[in-house]
């Protein structure tokens, strides 16, 4: 079978890596670009060790510098959490990783917003046998461009929300932002009561009984 998906190229080496801090209505994000403005992480604070392992691990020893986020990304993120649901999607990513994962992450942009897609589905879309299910989950966790590259926005095939490094409750948020269906009945650790998004407006919504 030949794949839908296909695997976009190692992006080069960063010669300069900035790092900055955005609000938004989900918490603060973390975003680190290169030199030439493309996205290379999304994160969240609270979660900078988890940040400086995946830089570790794609860049090896660099240390990013603190800088401003770029306009135009700054533009397109207040657009999305805004309620333009499609601004993200001409944000300029760049990946290193291995084969499969960029083919994963290439997946993952694929998918609507408003949309979700099981882990069978994803591993469908890029051309994997469903044996791969499994692989395609755990790139699709080591995923360093969150948000963008929206790796919230598989579930499973029950419907359920699964695990999400920024927290089920973040990812719960983000859906309902974007307006996608998912099954939220909790899990063992998904507590709604006292986490930091149950203030916001959306997350308020979701805890409402029935």
């Amino acid at each position: 079978m030949q794949p839908v998906v296909e695997t976009p190229s190692a992006a080069p080496a960063p010669q300069r890596l900035v790092l900055s801090q955005w609000p938004t209505p989900a918490g603060m994000a973390l975003l680190i670009c290169d030199e030439t403005g493309a996205l290379r992480v999304f994160d969240w604070e609270g979660y900078d060790g988890r940040m400086r392992r995946l830089l570790a691990r794609h860049y090896g020893p660099i240390e990013p510098e603190t800088g401003a986020t770029p306009p135009d990304l700054a533009h397109a993120l207040d657009a999305y959490f805004g309620g333009d649901i499609a601004a993200i999607d001409a944000i300029r990513v760049a990946t290193n990783g291995t084969p499969f994962q960029r083919r994963v992450w290439a997946g993952l942009r694929l998918i609507p917003a408003g949309e979700t897609r099981s882990y069978g589905q994803l591993a469908a879309m890029i051309g994997a046998p469903p044996t791969a299910v499994r692989a395609v989950g755990l790139a699709n966790g080591a995923n360093p461009i969150g948000v963008v590259v929206p790796c919230h926005r598989v579930i499973g095939a029950d419907g359920s929300l699964t695990g999400y490094a920024g927290g089920l409750a973040r990812k719960r948020w983000l859906l309902t932002h974007e307006g996608a269906g998912f099954s939220d009945k909790p899990k063992r650790g998904d507590k709604k009561a006292g986490d930091p998004l149950s203030a916001l407006p959306l997350f308020a919504m979701l805890s409402e009984p029935g």
